[in-house]
């Protein structure tokens, strides 16, 4: 299996600002959560579901929240902690059996991404991707993509402190034709 993280670093990301609101809502337990919009997908075929789960396993997607559940108990453990200094202590102790309990549940996201690729590629599509993965070419993409993507990112990213140079003498420009030197 080849390692897809990389690629994922952006979903990634994404995964991690969506989690990152679970410890504001620790901060006040006694207002009402905001209410979350569900995303609505349609039923799929068990083969769909398998095609897809087989497709994010070549990709290493579970790489990307392995670590969800212990990640959301300790974000959510410091935020009442900062409410509830007296029970610091408390708090880690709680911690820990929290995450014990919960252990296990980041599969649901795992689960909940087979769903997102079943709505958004047919069965055969699904098929047809993990035919292609296991070609040559395929494996070249699961090895090469997290890198290209990851260099895009760095790109896309020199490209933008350059060019926002370049808006900045423009901004100048036309300012010192208004008098106004900034």
């Amino acid at each position: 299996m080849k390692s897809f993280s990389g690629s994922l670093s952006a979903a990634g990301l994404a995964l991690a600002l969506a989690l990152a609101g679970a410890p504001a809502m620790a901060q006040a337990p006694k207002q009402a959560a905001p209410a979350q919009q569900s995303i609505p997908l349609k039923p799929a075929s068990p083969a769909s579901i398998a095609a897809a789960k087989e497709i994010l396993a070549m990709k290493n997607a579970s790489a990307m929240y392995a670590s969800a559940v212990p990640n959301i108990v300790e974000q959510t453990k410091n935020a009442l902690i900062q409410s509830n200094l007296n029970y610091q202590k408390d708090l880690g102790e709680v911690a820990i059996v929290v995450a014990k309990n919960l252990a296990g549940r980041e599969k649901e996201i795992g689960d909940g991404m087979a769903q997102v690729y079943a709505n958004e590629f047919t069965e055969q599509e699904l098929k047809d991707l993990v035919t292609f993965y296991k070609t040559p070419l395929g494996q070249k993409l699961l090895t090469a993509e997290p890198r290209a993507i990851q260099t895009s990112m760095v790109y896309m990213n020199q490209w933008a402190q350059q060019f926002a140079e370049v808006v900045n003498a423009e901004f100048r420009s036309e300012m010192r034709k208004r008098g106004k030197a900034i």
